[in-house]
């Protein structure tokens, strides 16, 4: 998955679930400028992130790293 994919995908979600940038960001232990270079594309997350952030959103990392 490209990395721009990647942040549409993590962004979609996490506005889904009702996270702002901020609170989605201290959920994860992470600044908000590194959450902001992921949904941007500009980062790609670690494994351990996507890991975080499928547990916090409470989907599954297939769910999040799914194409479709």
């Amino acid at each position: 998955m490209e990395n721009e994919q990647w942040g549409r995908r993590i962004r979609a979600f996490r506005k889904l679930k009702g996270y702002t940038q901020e609170s989605f960001a201290h959920a994860l232990g992470i600044s908000i400028s590194v959450l902001g270079e992921v949904e941007r594309g500009t980062r790609v997350p670690t494994e351990d992130l996507i890991e975080k952030i499928a547990e916090a959103l409470q989907i599954s990392k297939d769910e999040l790293t799914s194409n479709k």
